[in-house]
């Protein structure tokens, strides 16, 4: 499997392990990493395409478009630990403070 280990991807690997039994919107990982979606989206694209996430369409509420959805797989949970634990702590990625707060 080739897997590159951006800072970015550690990002998103460490969110995804905040809770990973839970589905994620690309929306929220974007807010809560910090990433703007030309990084984001094709990165997690390309966990999805080497089987280390799920995607699925959530269906559409009434007024709102389908949002896709991303999950991580029992290989990519093991990946996202393996290599989330493999860094030195003081190089850990730290994901931004999210606030709920509208601003």
């Amino acid at each position: 499997m080739r897997f590159r280990r951006s800072p970015q991807t550690l990002l998103v690997l460490t969110e995804f392990l905040q809770d990973p039994e839970d589905w994620k919107y690309g929306y929220d990982i974007s807010r809560h990493t910090g990433l703007k979606s030309g990084t984001l989206y094709p990165l997690l694209m390309r966990l999805a395409s080497i089987k280390l996430l799920q995607t699925r369409w959530q269906s559409p509420e009434t007024g709102r478009p389908p949002r896709h959805m991303y999950k991580l797989t029992a290989a990519g949970l093991k990946v996202a630990r393996e290599e989330v634990h493999s860094i030195p702590n003081h190089h850990r990625v730290v994901l931004p403070a999210f606030s709920g707060a509208k601003t």
